[in-house]
C-alpha cells in the first residue's frame, strides 16, 4: 500500500515530527484502518528523504531530546499531486480468505459449505453492526465516515454473495458428497488387513 503517499499528503499541511505524523495518520483514517508502525513510518520517511520528496531538520529542545521535523519539498508536492489525482488500478486480484474456505468447504459436501455459509453470515451481520456503532460515533469525520461506508458496502456485498453461494457451488458440493472415499494407503491396508 503506498502509505509514503500518505504521509506526503499529512506533510502538505505543515512540516511535522514522526509520532506526532503518526497520531495523524492514524486520526484520519480511524479504526478501521488499523495502526501505523511507528517503526515502518520511520523507515517510510528514510525512503522520502532520499527521494527527495521531504526535507529533515533538527528542532532543539531544552528540556527533552531534540526532534527529526520532517518538510514536504516541491518534488513531494508534485509526486503527491500526481499520485493523488490518478486512478487506482488493481493489480492484485481478489484475494480473499473467504474464497478459500467456500472451496475447502465445498469440497468436504453440502453440509459443510452449509456450516461455512451460515457461520459467515452471522459474522458478517454482527460486522455491521459494530461498523453502524462505530459510524454514530465518527459522524464527525468525513473520511473516517467514508471508509466505514466502504466497509459496510462491502459486508453487505459480501452477505449478498453467500446467500448464493449455496446454490452456485452445488455442482461441486454433489461431487464431493457421491464421491468414493479416498483409497487407503499402504500402512493403512497393513493395518486393516492385520
Amino acid at each position: 500500500m503506498p502509505l509514503h503517499h500518505a504521509v506526503l499528503a499529512l506533510l502538505a499541511d505543515g512540516p511535522d515530527h514522526g509520532y506526532e505524523l503518526k497520531g495523524r495518520f492514524e486520526q484520519a483514517m480511524g479504526p478501521q484502518w488499523g495502526g501505523l508502525n511507528i517503526g515502518h513510518l520511520y523507515q517510510i520517511l528514510d525512503r522520502l528523504v532520499r527521494d527527495g520528496y521531504v526535507v529533515r531538520s533538527h528542532v532543539s529542545q531544552a528540556d527533552r531530546p531534540d526532534k527529526t521535523r520532517y518538510t514536504l519539498t516541491p518534488a513531494g508536492h508534485d509526486e503527491l499531486r500526481t499520485w493523488a489525482t490518478s486512478a487506482w488500478v488493481r493489480t492484485g486480484g481478489f484475494r480473499d480468505e473467504l474464497f478459500l474456505k467456500l472451496f475447502g468447504a465445498s469440497s468436504l459436501g453440502p453440509d459443510a459449505l452449509d456450516a461455512l455459509v451460515t457461520a459467515q453470515q452471522q459474522t458478517y451481520v454482527a460486522e455491521l453492526a459494530g461498523l453502524t456503532r462505530l459510524r454514530r460515533t465518527r459522524a464527525d469525520d468525513p473520511l473516517v465516515t467514508l471508509l466505514i461506508d466502504a466497509a459496510i458496502a462491502h459486508t453487505k456485498a459480501d452477505l449478498e454473495l453467500l446467500g448464493t453461494a449455496v446454490q452456485r457451488l452445488a455442482p461441486i458440493t454433489d461431487r464431493a458428497d457421491t464421491a468414493p472415499p479416498q483409497a487407503a494407503t499402504g500402512a493403512e491396508e497393513d493395518r486393516q488387513g492385520a
